[in-house]
């Protein structure tokens, strides 16, 4: 299993665990340069998403030694972008999940792993 594979579904799982919803890993390697994985996930609320935030960044520091090389965005805003380099983690509301349609964006990506 590749590193960039066993982070993402690792960063799954912490989002799991935070109940975050509809949760789904992109395999965008034969589409983009960008990263070798998009995880797109939804969170009910900014203080769920921002528990997630920040469980993401303090487990993968744990577990990998890796801090985001960027995060954009803000929880209250209804999306956060996590930058691991080769994965790259999308919260949203679901307002702004849809609004943005990474999913229909990236659709000629593989879908990797689809969690409901």
């Amino acid at each position: 299993m590749s590193d960039a594979l066993e982070l993402a579904r690792y960063i799954v799982d912490v989002i799991a665990d935070k109940k975050g919803e509809d949760v789904v890993v992109l395999d965008i390697r034969e589409v983009s340069i960008l990263a070798d994985y998009f995880i797109i996930a939804s969170a009910n609320s900014q203080r769920q998403s921002q528990a997630i935030l920040e469980d993401i960044r303090e487990k993968t520091r744990e577990r990998f030694g890796r801090k985001p090389l960027h995060i954009e965005g803000e929880a209250d805003a209804g999306w956060v972008l996590i930058d691991y380099g080769e994965v790259v983690v999308h919260l949203f509301t679901p307002e702004m999940r849809a609004y943005y349609d990474l999913e229909g964006l990236w659709r000629a990506a593989r879908v990797a792993l689809r969690m409901i």
